[in-house]
């Protein structure tokens, strides 16, 4: 991890904790935040890279004293009221994958509301989120996900621009027409923080998919199916 192993081992101990049930994984990881100290660093997105926020979410749920909710609150507070806000009202917490970003808070989000904390603010904050991602979006009118919704993305770097073998793909990124595949349900990375957005498969930073844009969007969703 870019972000320092110590957040790593903290969020390692905390699930070993869930899974076993076993109380010495919950003093290790305390120890972990006390060494680490991770109320003192910037601690922006929730991401592969940075698990700081999913800490504080899973301590609130293990080991509920007194300095654990304030963090997790504290966050989530701060992304409603401080956090940077493209335009359309999507929050901005990063270039590369802003609506990744978007999508994981969302989910940390409805993890809060379901466990109980301020769960009216958490799930309406959450749904806005998400509703930015699916469409509902007044300046782009279409979904960030790929085959969601009438309007969709057409050209999402960058695999998918190959043709079908034998075909040559070695001009394909610069081939003006749609991607001849479709990544059905892929959530493309994004507007720039003033709002801006092509769909332009050579855009890595606002247009590239992966996985990892994914993964606590599908969990967003269904939390979001669950409480509807």
């Amino acid at each position: 991890s870019s972000n320092g192993f110590g957040d790593e081992l903290c969020w390692a101990a905390l699930w070993l904790a869930r899974a076993t049930g076993d109380p010495s994984y919950i003093f290790k990881a305390r120890d972990h935040w006390d060494e680490f100290n991770f109320l003192e660093g910037e601690s922006d997105m929730f991401s592969w890279d940075d698990k700081i926020p999913g800490i504080f979410s899973l301590f609130w749920m293990l080991d509920n004293s007194s300095e654990y909710p304030d963090a997790l609150r504290n966050y989530l507070d701060w992304l409603k009221t401080t956090a940077s806000y493209t335009p359309e009202g999507l929050v901005f917490l990063g270039d590369k994958g802003s609506n990744r970003y978007a999508a994981n808070a969302a989910f940390i989000s409805l993890f809060a509301a379901k466990n109980g904390m301020d769960t009216e603010a958490n799930q309406k904050w959450a749904r806005e989120q998400m509703g930015q991602l699916l469409g509902d979006n007044s300046r782009y009118s279409r979904s960030f996900v790929l085959r969601v919704a009438r309007r969709f993305l057409m050209y999402s770097f960058f695999s998918s621009s190959c043709p079908n073998p034998p075909a040559d793909c070695s001009g394909a990124l610069d081939n003006s027409g749609p991607n001849p595949h479709v990544l059905f349900g892929a959530l493309a990375a994004g507007p720039a923080e003033n709002g801006d957005y092509t769909d332009d498969r050579k855009d890595i930073t606002h247009n590239g998919v992966s996985c990892t844009y994914n993964a606590a969007f599908t969990g967003a969703l269904a939390a979001l199916v669950e409480i509807s």
